[in-house]
């Protein structure tokens, strides 16, 4: 199979980002080579400043070492500059003059800092904040010089002067506005951020404008155009970036602020991508880590020609990362003649919290003090959710009751937003893969692992879990109040000790029941059905076979489902259905929305007579099973061909038809992008492009309605077959009893089971043991 040659320019966050999604989506579509400039892997930019405050080491904030890119087969040249694009040979040319072709390009150079534009920026000792060596820089010449003067009082700026202040550096925050970080606080959070980045020990100088820098070889002093100069052996600039377009206007690529970018992160040149901070979209440059790891995955899926509706744009946050200092901002935090805010301040503990509303929802906040209600309020900007009174009230509880706040977020709710980690992600990977630090947390969920924003959430979590007042501490500790085994730990013995029966399970295993609960019994018999395939037959008897079964209704009467598979009928039994209605006087006749016909309210006495003049196929609701496939056939909006989607939904009802699974499964096939059947929202949906068939998984449409995520693309109904089997035989074998399938893959992750579908081998394994189910 041919590869296609994948080039990308740029070592850093935002275009690896898009590497490891591509890799998720497609693990063999491309032959992938990175260029960078810096003489590193992959590092954590954002967290640079931690490493001058002393917080981290530079080891820590590595995101990719060199094995990930061996492993990967990646291609990577550190040290190693782009200077040149030939779009007409698409080929590109590095300073070590370097030729490598390619099928895709995709530009990542980020930014550079932005030099102020006076005299003397030249002079040793005037740095920039921005890499590895500038830090390095910075901690050398603290060693040897005591008076920094830090030019910007923006957010970088801060982190800056906090690093060099725990150096032992006397430092001065030069600022031009009246405020610091103008842009993401208002005056009254701005003030109370000076005033305890003053007990600290910082000094400032607010609007001053900079005019000279002043010196012999090095810098000695700074001049400001009001004609005072400032003492100064070290010099940092961080008034901020600029994309760095460079190469991208010498190669005729459109460029405005930064590159011109599509909802597609396409640039004007076919075949060339741009992602994070040196693109442009809709007239707006990202700097900040959320926007440009979602510009990566939305590349990623488009460049693996996966459906996707297009980068929709984002909404800012911000965390200043300064020891002793908490601080949040989010959205519109100003407002205006159409908002409405409610504001707190406690001035005794320095606490302020300003959220400001549109109606009854939340579009920004400005949080001083104390930040845990952080990513509760940016998940509710992003659902633009209405927001009740207990929910306002939660987000202005005082500190001390963050336990309240942490155990009133649903599992569902995120709590780190750079990389979509949910709170029962969280407990998941704490309970079953026995975490006990944030780090590991980290390195397991990789919550905390980006900006460190939510590091508060994520530590409160943590300490909540293992406290008493969790319920989730508890949560899947025991199978039932019958045993004192947990769950994995019962499968564990019954296996070790070759155990065949319910009973034998708890008599072995002592259980404090010997009959059993109303939880432990159906589990155990599933549990068994699993282990041994011949007992799942053995215990069938929900039914006498495929044509003598009923469902008992609370009225005491029974329903009876004739079996249309794929929802298709003909007319002999559309007129046997009759006259059985007819003839045993069944008044209740249905058409559900799985396209059957369910007659229902018939007497129990009258049972065989309806079975024996139906005398074909019956399908049976009851149970955890793999339910009847629901297809776009009468659809009247969409003209697409449906025969194929049809005989699709034929064949897997036939080789799934009662199958025993941990929880009901429903499945949806939808002929064409139209998605008559709903096919996103169900445990596993089927959706027709032209490729083949997209194979959602993981989704619900319960009261709480869940979109599937993409598990991978099919290009045969053969193809589609054999992962729909591995994936449900793997959720059988692995899921717990009762274990939703969204919930499942929250627990195991959705990259692992496709590691296990993808793979050859254990794919026909898994195939092989459903046929013996």
């Amino acid at each position: 199979m041919y590869k296609q040659k994948l080039v990308l320019i740029g070592n850093g966050m935002a275009g690896l980002r898009c590497v490891e999604a591509i890799i998720m989506n497609n693990p063999n579509a491309f032959e992938i080579t990175i260029f960078g400039s810096e003489p590193h892997v992959n590092y954590n930019r954002i967290l640079l400043s931690t490493v001058l405050q002393g917080n981290t080491s530079f080891e820590d904030i590595a995101i990719n070492e060199r094995n990930w890119y061996t492993k990967h087969n990646i291609q990577l040249f550190t040290g190693e500059t782009v200077v040149k694009i030939d779009k007409e040979t698409q080929k590109i040319k590095t300073d070590k003059r370097r030729e490598v072709y390619y099928d895709k390009l995709i530009i990542a150079t980020g930014s550079v800092p932005f030099i102020l534009p006076v005299t003397g920026v030249d002079k040793e000792g005037v740095i920039a904040f921005r890499t590895i060596e500038d830090c390095q820089k910075m901690i050398e010449n603290s060693r040897k010089y005591k008076k920094a003067v830090v030019i910007g009082g923006g957010l970088l700026g801060l982190e800056a002067a906090r690093g060099l202040l725990n150096l032992g550096m006397e430092v001065n925050v030069v600022h031009i506005a009246e405020h610091l970080m103008e842009r993401q606080l208002d005056s009254t959070a701005s003030i109370l951020l000076q005033k305890e980045l003053k007990n600290q020990g910082m000094h400032f100088l607010l609007q001053k404008e900079t005019q000279e820098i002043i010196g012999n070889e090095r810098v000695e002093r700074v001049r400001f155009k009001d004609g005072t100069e400032l003492e100064a052996d070290l010099v940092v600039m961080a008034a901020g970036v600029r994309p760095n377009i460079q190469l991208a206007k010498e190669s005729g690529i459109d460029i405005n602020r930064a590159i011109i970018v599509n909802d597609y992160l396409e640039t004007s040149v076919a075949n060339i991508y741009a992602v994070g901070e040196c693109a442009e979209h809709q007239g707006i440059v990202y700097g900040l880590v959320k926007p440009l790891y979602e510009q990566g995955e939305v590349l990623a899926k488009h460049i693996c020609e996966m459906k996707c509706q297009g980068y929709q744009g984002s909404v800012l946050s911000t965390q200043l990362k300064v020891s002793g200092v908490e601080l949040f901002s989010v959205g519109d935090f100003l407002g205006d003649e159409t908002t409405k805010s409610i504001t707190t301040f406690d001035e005794l503990d320095g606490i302020y919290k300003k959220v400001v509303f549109q109606g009854r929802k939340i579009i920004g906040a400005v949080l001083y003090g104390d930040t845990k209600a952080s990513t509760r309020l940016l998940d509710m900007i992003l659902k633009r959710q209405e927001v009740s009174s207990e929910e306002k009230g939660a987000l202005f509880q005082t500190p001390g009751t963050t336990e309240g706040l942490i155990a009133s977020m649903a599992n569902h709710d995120i709590i780190c937003n750079c990389n979509a980690v949910s709170k029962g992600a969280i407990i998941d990977a704490v309970q079953n893969k026995g975490l006990t630090t944030v780090e590991q947390v980290k390195q397991c969920t990789k919550a905390s692992g980006s900006c460190g924003g939510c590091k508060p959430a994520v530590t409160e979590l943590l300490a909540y879990i293992q406290s008493n007042l969790s319920d989730e501490a508890n949560v899947q500790k025991v199978m039932c109040p019958c045993t004192t085994l947990t769950e994995d730990e019962v499968v564990y013995q019954m296996q070790l000790q070759d155990l065949t029966s319910v009973q034998a399970v708890m008599d072995v295993l002592e259980w404090g029941n010997n009959e059993g609960c109303s939880i432990c019994r159906p589990a155990l018999s599933y549990y068994l059905g699993m282990i041994h395939p011949e007992y799942e037959t053995r215990q069938q008897t929900l039914f006498i076979n495929d044509q003598k079964n009923a469902t008992v209704q609370s009225d005491n009467h029974y329903s009876v489902i004739p079996q249309m598979y794929g929802g298709m009928t003909n007319a002999k039994d559309l007129r046997k259905i009759a006259n059985v209605a007819d003839k045993y006087d069944i008044s209740q006749v249905a058409i559900t929305s799985e396209q059957r016909i369910h007659l229902m309210g018939i007497k129990k006495e009258d049972l065989p007579g309806v079975w024996a003049d139906l005398d074909m196929p019956l399908s049976s609701k009851y149970g955890n099973t793999v339910q009847n496939v629901k297809t776009c056939i009468g659809e009247h909006v969409c003209q697409c061909d449906k025969q194929q989607s049809l005989s699709l939904a034929v064949d897997l009802e036939k080789r799934f038809e009662h199958l025993l699974t941990p929880y009901r499964i429903k499945m949806g096939i939808s002929a064409c992008m139209h998605n008559g059947a709903g096919s996103t929202t169900k445990d596993i949906g089927v959706m027709g492009v032209d490729r083949g068939w997209e194979i959602y998984v993981g989704g619900s449409s319960g009261r709480n309605v869940r979109a599937g995520e993409l598990l991978c693309v099919a290009g045969t109904n053969e193809e589609a077959i054999e992962i729909i089997i591995g994936f449900i035989q793997y959720y059988r074998e692995t899921a717990n009893y009762l274990e939703r399938t969204w919930q499942w893959i929250e627990r195991v992750g959705l990259i692992h089971v496709r590691e296990v579908l993808f793979d050859k081998e254990l794919s026909q394994q898994l195939s092989q043991r459903l046929e013996m189910a």
